[in-house]
């Protein structure tokens, strides 16, 4: 919530000691009355009074002064007296302009816990790539993935159904959190999870600007999975067999050549993560031009930017990936007449990436060490095998002159091969975005009363052009003559094919369609009395490739509101929804919504209090909505039957087949519903230097559609032939109960300038109703955690044969010592999934308790800033390939640890086995771990060079920064949540930049 507040100040001339006279005006020029003017070190203080007057204030050379005014977050100082504004303290909470839904509206008159984060004014001290990156930071509530734990949420960009990646934060203005039902409920159906809305940027009437921005970033890996060298591989694989009672498959001797590292082609140890094959970082460019201005008429702003980043792959045709992206953006305003306002806004964004034909990081993660050389050494080739130097003649593909493409009978295609002379693919991309409104004051029908409606059709489309090569791999016949390796054949797979056939797959479109038109009444009686309302339409429909349904949202809105002095506020919102998953006599549904607000700091006995209470704000809000996001697909209220089932057979040899019910009707199915209460405050405190907020929070998801053999008679089921006259019903209910908090604290400390923000959520999840039938009272999952972790509890290893003996039987398969034993929950005798409990809260909707903090400390022309965020609470599982090794698997550095005769009195592993070993690898809280963690996420410095430039008629402002991303995890297994399997790793990012406004 730091950010929620807009930048404004005044730096005084450069003289020993001066005297300032200015006007203050808005952003549309316009004279400012009741702004107060505050020197930094001094007790001057000026409140201007006269919309048309001055004010005037001590000042010496260098010292910030700072000006503000309720409802403000821009104010300008004429340029003739060269003042730079910097700095707004707000007075009240009506400082924010909050892009609320379908309209603009004052924070001071927003209800149901909405968070608003000023992007122009982060951007402005912390550069990043990414639209949602660090909201967490900034917004109680939020999570990264959810709001309020959830699940998925509503995205919209300027009013549309976007997706975050294709809007960049320089395209940025402002973006709004709604979380209570309140905020969302003319969303509709679509918006009942929470929305989050995110405003571009328009142009200024007389304020033209030309700002460019230029970056360069280097991304490093954090960490790389650690695997065994062959030589380790091969002796703990003897070992797995021979717990296993099967012979050894690697002699000794073959395993000291491979450990001794005499020959890396024959004895091959081959290390994925090494600097042979990948860079140690890799590098991003970027460019963007905002080009903004405008007049009374016509208004613009335009967004250029460009960018491109490499991987970390450094061998073979994998050394050109690359992703590169470009955009253009265009808003206009333009002033019609003196009623109608109209806008266009359009976008475009070109995306193409280069890749391989092959998955690197899962071959990494699965390859062994010494399965085979990816490179044949063409010198080793014994000098008189004339027919494998022909085959060195005919190839292709030899690679740096001086080697073949290695493979085995097993590998005659791999992963390494195919990087180096598989082909190519490209990705491509391409997004088209339109918009168009009208917006028309109609005071001279009735005052108050205005029409706004926007139109948009936005199209995306992608597809894959391959190149795809046939190559030929070898696998070398050694011998040893006098100590020295030599290769005395070549066995070859394949044969090289280079076509110039161009292969197109992944074909893929949407189309989105959204509409909105409302009329809107403000109005003012008798001063004090304050009526607003809105009448909505609204709407949106996707249509995507191989999905035969469109995805649509339409509802109704009304608003009604309410408020006497902005002191006691009552507010209606509702929406009538249509769902096209449902039923045609269940497919509209009324969701209402009830808030109240009571502004305490205007009662006469918190007036001798305003120098500690600004402004305190206490709302309360209740609401029913009613959704469709949570049923998975159309027509599941309708029964069906298979066209062709089991087969039925005659004594005589004929036969047919059966048609069979799947599953049965449901002409009352219903949309499930959120249920919400929701109270709260906002509020500032001691001369407006600090801003706290937070809402309580329980909300039910009830009616969710689940098709349960539990709730009807067994006759509704037949297991042959296979049938099930069940059908889906509403039934399952979840509920969430928590509170979020915000705080901000903003001081002048001597010369530094000091902007503190923190927030946090601590919300708890419960299934409080399931249809389920269990033995034993333990295993429901009704009442516990919705995201739980489920499994068996582990009382260690099984120490010998006696020890399993008499311990219950395990129904996981034959067990031996050195696998992990479980507790009978039950006490019945066998270890099965009856003694499965609950373990612990999992991180599907995200860790219970979350924090996210901001600094910002300026002094003269440095600015210091950095974030950080934290999730406590919840526990994560090791069963990834990394952590659950057997069969012939990759073995990973965590099996040292493993159980034996010899170390069973310090094993924190199992024994090895090359079977499934279904016992050991099952969830369990052996394999569970805790996820507390703090990251510090970013750091900038930044350093305004504008007092060096000799002349400021070309250049305005100058700065330079520096930054670092994803710097330190704090936590006691940040090892295992900063691993990476089969996927690119983890990195940090440190970028270097410049900005100038022109």
């Amino acid at each position: 919530m730091a950010c929620a507040f807009g930048a404004v100040g005044v730096k005084a001339q450069s003289v020993l000691e001066i005297k300032i006279s200015a006007k203050v005006y808005d952003q549309n020029q316009n004279p400012i009355a009741n702004a107060l003017i505050q020197s930094q070190e001094r007790a001057d203080v000026h409140t201007l009074t006269d919309s048309n007057g001055a004010f005037s204030l001590m000042a010496e050379p260098g010292e910030n002064i700072f000006v503000s005014a309720p409802g403000f977050t821009s104010l300008y100082l004429p340029a003739s007296k060269q003042l730079n504004i910097i700095k707004l303290n707000p007075t009240s909470l009506d400082t924010i302009d909050v892009q609320a839904p379908f309209s603009t509206s004052r924070k001071e008159d927003l209800f149901g816990d909405v968070t608003v984060v000023n992007q122009q004014e982060i951007m402005a001290k912390n550069y990043t790539t990414y639209s949602l990156d660090g909201l967490v930071a900034y917004v109680p509530g939020y999570n990264g993935n959810s709001i309020w734990g959830m699940g998925s949420y509503l995205l919209l960009v300027d009013g549309v159904p976007r997706d975050a990646n294709n809007v960049l934060p320089t395209e940025i203005d402002q973006i709004a959190v709604l979380k209570g039902v309140e905020a969302v409920a003319l969303y509709g159906s679509k918006g009942a999870k929470g929305v989050i809305n995110i405003t571009t940027k328009r142009g200024q009437a007389f304020n033209k600007k030309l700002i460019v921005r230029a970056d360069m970033g280097t991304y490093v890996p954090v960490s790389y999975p650690k695997y065994l060298g062959s030589a380790e591989y091969m002796s703990l694989y003897n070992e797995a067999r021979s717990n296993d009672s099967l012979p050894a498959l690697y002699d000794e001797a073959t395993i000291y050549h491979y450990a001794s590292n005499e020959n890396e082609y024959r004895y091959p140890n081959v290390d994925y993560y090494s600097d042979s094959y990948l860079k140690r970082a890799y590098n991003r460019y970027d460019a963007t031009a905002e080009i903004s201005g405008g007049n009374d008429r016509a208004r613009y702003y335009t967004n250029m930017g460009f960018y491109t980043e490499g991987s970390l792959l450094d061998f073979g045709m994998a050394k050109e990936n690359r992703n590169s992206r470009f955009n253009l953006r265009g808003n206009v305003d333009i002033k019609i007449n003196r009623f109608i306002n109209g806008r266009i806004d359009a976008t475009a964004t070109f995306y193409d990436g280069r890749g391989v034909n092959a998955d690197y990081w899962s071959a990494a993660a699965t390859v062994r060490p010494n399965r085979f050389t990816p490179l044949v050494p063409i010198d080793m080739i014994e000098s008189n095998d004339e027919a494998s130097l022909l085959l060195v003649q005919n190839s292709d593909h030899v690679i740096d002159g001086k080697y073949l493409l290695g493979g085995t009978q097993l590998d005659q295609t791999n992963t390494m091969a195919t990087i180096y002379a598989g082909g190519y693919n490209k990705y491509i991309s391409r997004q088209f975005q339109f918009s168009s409104g009208i917006d028309a004051d109609l005071k001279d029908i009735l005052p108050g009363l205005k029409f706004k409606s926007n139109f948009a059709v936005d199209y995306a489309t992608a597809y894959s052009l391959s190149y795809n090569y046939d190559y030929a791999t070898y696998e070398p016949i050694w011998n040893n003559y006098a100590g020295q390796d030599l290769i005395s054949s070549l066995n070859k797979y394949g044969n090289d094919a280079t076509s110039g056939t161009q292969n197109v797959s992944n074909s893929w479109y949407r189309q989105t369609i959204a509409f909105y038109g409302l009329f809107s009444y403000d109005q003012t009686f008798g001063t004090k009395n304050n009526v607003s309302s809105e009448l909505i339409a609204n709407g949106y429909q996707q249509s995507e490739s191989e999905v035969y349904h469109r995805v649509s949202n339409a509802n109704l809105g009304l608003h009604a509101g309410y408020n006497y002095d902005h002191k006691y506020y009552i507010d209606f919102k509702g929406a009538y929804i249509h769902s096209a998953k449902l039923p045609e006599n269940h497919r509209e549904a009324l969701s209402p919504t009830l808030s109240i607000a009571w502004r305490i700091s205007k009662e006469p006995f918190m007036h001798n209090k305003t120098g500690v209470v600004n402004d305190l704000k206490i709302t309360a809000s209740a609401g029913i909505l009613n959704t469709d996001i949570d049923i998975s697909d159309y027509y599941m209220y309708q029964g069906y039957y298979t066209v062709a089932g089991s087969w039925y057979g005659w004594k005589d040899g004929t036969g047919f087949q059966a048609t069979e019910s799947r599953r049965g009707n449901n002409p009352n199915m219903s949309f499930p519903r959120r249920k919400e209460i929701n109270i709260g405050f906002e509020g500032l405190f001691f001369n407006s230097s600090l801003q706290l907020s937070s809402h309580f929070f329980r909300n039910t998801i009830d009616g969710n559609i689940i098709q349960a053999s539990s709730l009807f008679p067994s006759y509704f089921t037949s297991y042959w032939p296979v049938s099930s006259f069940i059908p889906y019903i509403n039934y399952d209910r979840d509920q969430r109960t928590g509170v979020d908090f915000g705080l901000d604290w903003h001081k002048l400390i001597g010369k530094l300038d000091v902007d503190f923000g923190l927030n946090g959520t601590y919300y708890t999840t419960k299934a409080t109703r399931r249809a389920e039938v269990y033995e034993d009272a333990y295993q429901y999952r009704q009442g516990k955690s919705l995201d739980g972790i489920w499994g068996l509890q582990n009382l260690g290893f099984f120490e010998s044969q006696e020890d399993i003996d008499n311990s219950p039987t395990q129904s996981f398969g034959e067990v031996h010592p050195g696998d992990i034993k479980y507790k009978d929950q039950n006490g019945d005798g066998v270890i099965n999934s009856q003694d499965e409990v609950f373990l612990g809260k999992g991180g599907w909707f995200g860790a219970p308790f979350t924090i996210g903090m901001n600094l910002t400390v300026k002094y003269k022309k440095l600015t210091l800033f950095m974030y950080g965020t934290g999730s406590y609470g919840a526990y994560g599982v090791k069963n990834n390939s990394y952590y659950w090794v057997y069969g012939d698997g990759k073995y990973s550095e965590v099996v040292r640890n493993r159980w034996t005769e010899e170390t069973k009195a310090t094993a924190t592993y199992p024994r090895l086995t090359t079977n499934s070993s279904d016992n050991n690898f099952r969830t369990s809280d052996f394999w569970m771990y805790k996820a507390n963690r703090f990251d510090l996420s970013k750091v900038q410095l930044s350093y305004d060079m504008t007092g060096l430039l000799k002349s400021k008629g070309f250049i305005n402002t100058l700065g330079v920064y520096v930054s670092g991303a994803n710097l330190l995890t704090i936590s006691k297994h940040k090892d295992i949540m900063q691993l990476n399997i089969g996927s690119a790793p983890q990195t940090r990012f440190y970028n270097i930049g410049v900005k100038a406004n022109f």
